[in-house]
């Protein structure tokens, strides 16, 4: 069995994380992400270094960190695209949280992290957050098997 062989088997939620930052508000969708503290609560999202989104959440001081509901819609808009081209906010349901950070309203649920430190994991960036507040609504996320059709947006 191969490493790919061993994640192949994994069908984790996708996640979409946003930022706001120089008055730039940026998202996109993450595949690599967990919560990896109890004590304190503790979460790592992994965001890749050719999205336009990492150049905001690089300035940023507050994530914020979204489920998506099983309507493909917001994966594809916040996966297919680049934030650097279009704004993926325009025409979207979404308010202000902490530091201008965007929420989108459809979101199975959502939390806010203060970002207190970035690692250096490869081609993606960890950021480790430290949860501020959340909301939960019903709904079952969306997982990543069911995103393996979109192509990113971002630049290769």
């Amino acid at each position: 069995m191969s490493f790919d062989d061993f994640t192949a088997l994994v069908d984790s939620p996708v996640y979409v994380v946003t930022a706001s930052a120089g008055g730039q508000r940026a998202g996109c969708l993450v595949g690599f992400a967990g919560q990896c503290s109890l004590q304190p609560a503790r979460f790592v999202v992994w965001i890749s270094t050719a999205n336009h989104t990492y150049l905001v959440a690089e300035q940023a001081s507050v994530l914020a960190v979204h489920l998506l509901p099983q309507d493909h819609g917001l994966a594809v808009r916040f996966g297919a695209q680049c934030g650097a081209e279009v704004d993926k906010f325009e025409g979207l349901a979404w308010t202000e949280g902490p530091h201008g950070t965007p929420l989108l309203t459809d979101a199975v649920g959502w939390f806010t992290g203060r970002i207190l430190e970035r690692f250096d994991g490869g081609d993606h960036i960890g950021f480790l957050l430290e949860p501020l507040a959340a909301e939960a609504n019903d709904g079952k996320p969306l997982s990543l098997h069911q995103t393996l059709d979109i192509t990113a947006g971002h630049p290769a």
